[in-house]
């Protein structure tokens, strides 16, 4: 017996691990993808765009929880720096800008960002300069103002079903695109988003509103108007797009017949249109809290609480 240890028949002896390939490099100003990817954008035919895969629950709220970190970046910068943001929302109906304008809210403190959702005119705005109503919900510094909808209400909704005459519709196409590069050289960041959805997309979004009485008051005797008038609501948006998709303010349009999708490609863009940096904060730390001396609270049954209706032992 020499004491050493026999090596087994079935042993191999230890390989190099392999080399990892290089990274994969892209041209400068390449936009990439959710997994490193360039982005290709097909949407030469109605096929490419309804074959589209959905991204899970799980991929989606991971994403948003990361762009809502970087809004709050975003706008504690604009605060710091006296930024003046105005963002359009503008689109089919039930084209899905409500959500998105309300998941960009979401982190965002409403004293700084707030949005505008104008009703119908009165009777003394109709007789105002038209852009006049919306002068007003126009940031000061610090702030930033989401338009559900905008002026451009006039190339859409009144255009087609005939709210304003053929010389005001004109007249907004000419001023419109002075108006905006006026508030560009104020010093207003302008950003303008058309939410483009099929019409296949949208009346299933229609039919889903009657369906739900929660959706209901989303659907309005306009919204049902609309359908019919597919082929003249195409004809205006090309118009106002010819007139109005300006240098100083281009439009950006999303693909929103998948509504995840369009949340997050919205917000991502809009974050990458304004230069940040993370803001540094002061450490916080919780005082301790005083002890109560000499005070006596009055019986808590003397107080009138809400029926718990609901609670953990809820099947």
């Amino acid at each position: 017996m020499t004491g050493k240890k026999k090596k087994k028949d079935h042993e191999t002896p230890p390989v190099d691990s392999p080399i990892a390939p290089p990274p994969v490099t892209w041209p400068p100003g390449t936009i990439l993808d959710c997994n490193g990817n360039p982005v290709i954008q097909d949407f030469s035919s109605e096929a490419n765009r309804k074959t589209r895969t959905k991204m899970s629950a799980k991929a989606y709220e991971r994403e948003l929880l990361r762009l809502h970190i970087e809004l709050s970046k975003l706008q504690e910068w604009i605060r710091h720096t006296g930024l003046k943001v105005v963002v359009i929302f503008e689109g089919r109906d039930a084209a899905g800008k409500g959500g998105v304008i309300k998941r960009i809210m979401e982190p965002l403190n409403p004293r700084h960002a707030r949005v505008v959702a104008l009703g119908v005119p009165t009777e003394r705005e109709k007789t105002q300069w038209y852009f006049q109503r919306y002068v007003p919900y126009l940031p000061a510094a610090g702030e930033m103002v989401l338009f559900d909808r905008s002026w451009y209400n006039r190339a859409g909704v009144e255009r087609v079903m005939g709210f304003c005459t053929e010389e005001e519709y004109r007249e907004f196409l000419r001023s419109c695109p002075e108006f905006e590069r006026m508030l560009v050289r104020s010093g207003i960041i302008l950003l303008k988003y058309w939410f483009s959805v099929s019409d296949d997309e949208q009346q299933r979004r229609f039919q889903d509103r009657i369906d739900d009485p929660t959706k209901r008051w989303k659907l309005s005797p306009m919204d049902l108007e609309s359908v019919t008038r597919w082929v003249e609501y195409s004809k205006a948006k090309d118009e106002m797009f010819k007139y109005t998709d300006i240098k100083q303010a281009p439009w950006y349009v999303v693909n929103a017949d998948v509504k995840r999708h369009a949340r997050l490609n919205c917000i991502a863009h809009l974050i990458s249109m304004i230069p940040y940096q993370d803001i540094p904060h002061e450490t916080l730390a919780l005082p301790a809290r005083k002890e109560a001396t000499g005070y006596i609270r009055p019986p808590i049954t003397d107080q009138t609480f809400v029926p718990e209706i609901y609670h953990g032992d809820c099947q």
